[in-house]
């Protein structure tokens, strides 16, 4: 049996905001929207170039108050060609980044940023 990821999904209090990280500051495109008015809530699916995998984006109209991330996600990574232009463009932006770093005993690798409602993102070099 052959099994394909095809998207993790993040619950999200301003979904403006949340687009404008996704997009603006990691590249990726909106490749679909569902809107369920009836029920409160849309769908926003987006992927990078290739298209392999998807964060599915959920806006459910007016929450009351923020998600628990809880103790078990950790975060989703991406990778990129120059991690010191990245590091300090989302630095540059106002986003919550760490300094840059490498696992023990190596070069510095990859850093996290944090998307507007405290999901951790990693970037790692290409």
């Amino acid at each position: 049996m052959k099994y394909n990821i095809v998207h993790g999904c993040i619950r999200v209090m301003d979904l403006e905001k949340s687009l404008d990280f996704y997009m603006n500051a990691l590249s990726l495109k909106e490749v679909s929207r569902k809107d369920f008015p009836e029920h409160k809530f849309t769908l926003v699916y987006l992927s990078d170039e290739a298209g392999n995998f998807e964060i599915e984006i959920t806006y459910n109209y007016n929450p009351e108050k923020p998600y628990e991330i809880g103790n078990g996600f950790s975060h989703f990574a991406l990778t990129v060609e120059n991690l010191e232009e990245s590091h300090e463009t989302h630095k540059n932006m106002g986003y919550e980044v760490t300094d840059l770093k490498g696992l023990p005993g190596s070069a510095p690798q990859y850093y996290f940023v944090t998307d507007p409602d405290g999901y951790k993102v990693e970037i790692i070099r290409a």
